[in-house]
């Protein structure tokens, strides 16, 4: 009984040793702008079995902590809707095939340049080759990056790299020189098969179970047991992964992408939050334990070249692919900084490749080595090239404020052309508004005019919250990106019911959508500037005011009728018969604005000839 109270004592002090070593760490590297993956790394580091030694088994605590990126995934795949997934199909397969064969080819040279043979050589690239989803997710959230098109074209590389797990394990097998490894190898077939059945079983129960079950349980009012269903759709569609052979991260993504279109994925994802975020800590914290300060002490001059001549050769094939693809410089450079690292999937790979006799213990413990370290630079290099590029690239951030804690009355999102024109009727009635963009450039340019812009990016929930959209009365979406709209229209529409939702839509199709994700008002970016604009025409052509008025008044009557039908319908193409056209179609006929100088005159003999109508600003 002692023992056990002994033993019990003796974890709750690990615990309380990890979850300290955290909270100092990471917000004294945060107030230095080193980051917090940087934080974890140095914590994990003082605490493991290489440095006070308060742990000696750093494995076991990432095998739990592993459960952190799986769950980091899951929130990114709710994110992203089959759609958008689809969409991102050649940046997976095309993109991502081209920077892995590149990257892979190159590394291999590298690592044969230090000395390895050729097979340990592509161990070790193929290791290297892949990138830390844990360390470059969390960049991306702190930079509130992940949604934005440069982040999604690193989502869908991470994704292609996780695709790649059986096929390399299965090439370790065929390197390996063990009787046992390789008669193994004719397996690796059948564990390919059944990760492909493993992928199917995932998304018929993703499609066919989830969200009846979800439904069920929100019927039932109780939060915890809707938590608890959270956590049992990722662990269980990571644990079914497992056991395909493929990645846990991969079946968590999948069942976010499966769950994206649910109504309740915004509850799912506040549910996930917590533990996400601690696991994904102790992850870190796992990986700093696991630098084997003796082995660099003793070959410090093969590994700091090995780190720096792979990390080096890694951006460069990745800058080279972004370039190809057509990505700008920036986006291209801060890519192949952000990916230059190697990846957690790299353990596993060592540790398959020690187990099989392809390499040795002391290499396994140099690669990881390796990797350790370049994922812990990473934060660095990141932060050092943001700042040389900030200052020869990217406007200064003076006058810059980021928003936090306003109660405006209303919230304008997107201070543009379109922005800036509706807010002056708010302003001249002296309505409370709080106004947020994501243009540095725009925002101390409207400084300078005496405007109020903080910097805040609409479609970040904690953002909306910090802009005082929880108390606001309307909230104006005023962005030109329609899928940037559509985001903060599902957010607004289920976090902040109570303000009066205005939208600034794309064009008729997305008009109509909004009006089905329940906007209460929604107009057309260009639609009443181009009546006005073809009423100017009218008068250009000597028309007089009040005809023009009327007729300008037709053509709005006329598109509204046209809007309720399409509205009805939920078609498009419905009030296709309420167009004014220039050709025989079926639809209102225009009549001319003045009458005919002369007599019409039939072009092919015999034909009846209708006398003109008289001119009117009626149908």
């Amino acid at each position: 009984m002692a023992a056990d109270a002994h033993d019990t004592t003796g974890q709750l002090v690990q615990l309380v040793a990890l979850l300290g070593a955290a909270v100092v760490a990471v917000p004294l590297f945060r107030r230095f702008r080193l980051g917090s993956v940087l934080g974890y790394l140095a914590a994990g580091l003082a605490i493991g079995p290489f440095g006070l030694g308060w742990f000696s088994d750093p494995q076991a605590i990432l095998h739990v902590a592993e459960l952190g990126v799986v769950m980091f995934l899951f929130v990114i795949g709710l994110e992203m809707r089959p759609s958008h997934l689809w969409a991102l199909r050649r940046q997976i397969f095309g993109l991502g095939a081209l920077q892995i064969l590149l990257a892979t080819t190159a590394l291999t040279l590298v690592a044969y340049a230090f000395g390895f043979p050729w097979p340990v050589a592509f161990v070790g690239a193929a290791g290297f080759v892949m990138t830390s989803t844990a360390v470059v997710m969390q960049l991306l959230s702190e930079r509130g990056e992940i949604a934005l098109p440069h982040g999604r074209k690193i989502v869908s590389v991470l994704l292609f790299e996780d695709l790649l797990i059986v096929p390399l394990l299965a090439s370790i097998a065929f390197l390996s020189p063990t009787p046992e490894a390789a008669a193994d190898a004719p397996s690796r077939w059948m564990a390919i098969a059944i990760g492909i059945g493993s992928l199917a079983a995932l998304v018929v129960a993703g499609i066919y179970l989830l969200n009846p079950l979800f439904r069920i349980l929100a019927a039932a009012r109780a939060r915890e047991v809707m938590t608890a269903a959270a956590l049992l759709v990722v662990l269980g569609a990571a644990l079914l992964m497992q056991l395909g052979g493929l990645s846990m991260a991969m079946g968590a993504f999948l069942a976010g992408v499966l769950l994206s279109e649910s109504a309740f994925r915004h509850q799912i994802e506040a549910d996930i939050e917590p533990f996400r975020g601690l696991l994904l800590g102790l992850f870190f914290l796992g990986v700093g334990m696991a630098l084997d300060v003796a082995v660099v002490v003793e070959d410090w001059p093969l590994i700091v070249s090995a780190v720096l001549a792979l990390m080096a050769t890694k951006a460069l094939c990745i800058y080279v692919v972004a370039r190809v693809t057509r990505s700008g410089h920036r986006e291209a450079l801060e890519r192949a900084v952000l990916m230059a690292q190697g990846g957690e999937f790299a353990f596993v790979l060592f540790a398959a490749a020690a187990a099989s006799g392809l390499i040795q213990a002391r290499v396994n413990a140099t690669l990881t080595a390796v990797v350790v370290l370049s994922m812990a630079l990473t934060p660095l290099v990141v932060l050092a090239t943001g700042r040389w590029t900030s200052r020869r690239d990217r406007p200064s951030l003076d006058g810059v404020e980021a928003v936090a804690d306003q109660t405006g009355s209303v919230l304008i999102i997107g201070f543009g052309r379109f922005g800036q024109v509706m807010s002056q009727s708010l302003l001249a009635r002296d309505v409370d508004v709080t106004i947020i963009d994501t243009d540095i450039e725009m925002i101390q340019s409207a400084a300078d005019f005496g405007f109020k812009v903080y910097y805040g990016d609409g479609t970040r929930l904690d953002v909306l919250h910090a802009s005082g959209a929880h108390s606001a009365r309307a909230i104006a979406v005023c962005v030109d990106d329609r899928d940037a709209a559509d985001r903060i229209v599902e957010l607004v529409t289920h976090e902040f019911p109570q303000a009066r939702l205005l939208v600034r839509a794309y064009d008729r199709e997305h008009a109509l959508k909004l009006v089905n994700a329940g906007v209460d008002v929604q107009v057309r970016e260009t639609f009443e500037s181009a009546v006005l604009f073809g009423a100017a025409a009218l008068r250009a052509l000597g028309v007089d005011d009040d005809e023009a008025d009327a007729i300008a008044a037709q053509v709005r009557r006329l598109d509204a009728e046209r809007f309720d039908l399409e509205t009805a319908s939920n078609d498009t193409r419905a009030g296709i018969p309420l167009l004014i056209k220039n050709t025989d179609a079926p639809g209102p006929k225009p009549v001319p604005f003045t009458r005919p100088r002369r007599e019409g005159r039939s072009l092919n003999p015999g034909a009846p000839v209708d006398p003109p109508e008289a001119p009117s600003g009626r149908e």
